[in-house]
């Protein structure tokens, strides 16, 4: 499975190593990714979500029923 966030998107991005004398060389930049259930009461079920760290503080702050359907409306949930 690739390395996206569920609900943020974010996902993994290039940039560069420098070194001392200013060399560079392309490296990877990975997002903080965590599997996790999540429980919905109003559809009464669990469900796994790859997501993000800072997705994480969102569901907290907003819930997760709310996030999600923020997530479907912004396409990054089917």
């Amino acid at each position: 499975m690739s390395r996206v966030c569920q609900i943020t998107g974010k996902r993994v991005i290039t940039g560069n190593n420098v070194s001392h004398s200013k060399r560079r060389t392309k490296r990877k930049f990975y997002p903080n990714l965590v599997t996790k259930r999540f429980y919905i009461p109003e559809e009464d079920k669990w469900i796994t979500l790859k997501v993000s760290t800072s997705a994480l503080r969102t569901i907290n702050k907003n819930g997760i029923s709310a996030t999600i359907k923020e997530a479907k409306a912004k396409g990054f949930l089917k």
